[in-house]
């Protein structure tokens, strides 16, 4: 029952970080907002550790993977993204380079960890672009290319390529373990990075309400624990490009939740690309059969 429904849970929990994103900015800067995410993500797993009785891991290697794969998974990824779109680069803009993720991690993974994708899946990843771009290049255009910062979106781009690496680094070295002991020394890796940046570029304060407070719970509780949770296990359990590709569906449903949450448009070409990304994703997440020679 949870194979059948992770994926599906996932994408929802981990589109509503692009509404939490356009929130956090009323509360905090970006790169302290993250710290305090993490640190509270930590804390939260490492009780539930306690709780359940996990067992950590007890060879240093495996620790030192997990904090690792936790700097560029989390820490690397989203600090870039965030403060990439509190520069000025449009959300539109930002999805769309989220979306070659997928892209990337299939390219990456037959010479990393061996994965070899049909024709048909890799079909399936080009339509999953194709039909982002359509989703979400029209708001871009409007938007129009003067008022974004060069550099932003170069740093994006290497957000985008760290939560790809990250995946990989995951899938080639975290085979073992209990998901929940990972995800604690993977928020602690994420802090190592997202703290002292924080305290080098933003001056470390908040406005602690309701609102802030809630803001925090949803992002930790439904994202960094809900969603990642799901994430680690689809990385576990299937193949690491396969796991990527449901990134694809993400920016489409955060078009319709910001259209919901913010009153921003909805257009066809939004729903025009969120039905290709579908079909894309559904290639991409088919199971090859095992006498089908490898392409």
């Amino acid at each position: 029952m949870l194979d059948r429904l992770a994926p599906a849970l996932f994408v929802l929990l981990w589109s509503t970080g692009w509404v939490a994103a356009k929130y956090g900015g009323i509360y905090s800067d970006p790169l302290t907002f993250l710290s305090i995410r993490y640190a509270t993500a930590a804390v939260l797993f490492a009780v539930l550790c306690r709780i359940s009785g996990v067992r950590w891991p007890k060879d240093a290697a495996t620790v030192a993977h997990a904090v690792v794969s936790g700097t560029f998974l989390h820490g690397f990824y989203l600090a870039a993204v965030w403060w990439a779109v509190g520069q000025g680069v449009p959300a539109a803009l930002s999805g769309i380079i989220a979306a070659l993720q997928p892209l990337m991690t299939a390219l990456a993974a037959p010479y990393f960890v061996g994965e070899r994708l049909s024709r048909l899946q890799k079909i399936g990843l080009l339509l999953g672009f194709a039909g982002v771009a359509i989703a979400v290049l029209p708001k871009f255009t409007d938007v129009g290319h003067a008022g974004i910062p060069a550099f932003a979106i170069l740093v994006n781009v290497l957000g985008m390529a760290s939560v790809t690496y990250g995946t990989i680094y995951q899938k080639r070295h975290l085979h073992s373990g209990d998901i929940r002991a990972i995800a604690t020394l993977q928020y602690l890796g994420a802090l190592v990075v997202t703290l002292p940046q924080a305290w080098l570029l933003e001056p470390l304060e908040f406005e602690f309400s309701w609102g802030f407070v809630a803001l925090l719970a949803w992002s930790v509780l439904g994202i960094s624990m809900g969603a990642i949770l799901l994430l680690l296990y689809l990385i576990r359990r299937g193949q690491v490009s396969r796991a990527a590709s449901l990134i694809y569906l993400v920016p489409p449903l955060a078009a319709i939740e910001a259209a919901i949450a913010f009153g921003e448009e909805l257009t066809l070409p939004m729903i025009a690309g969120t039905v290709i990304v579908v079909a894309g994703v559904y290639l991409a997440n088919r199971k090859v059969p095992r006498a089908a020679p490898a392409e």
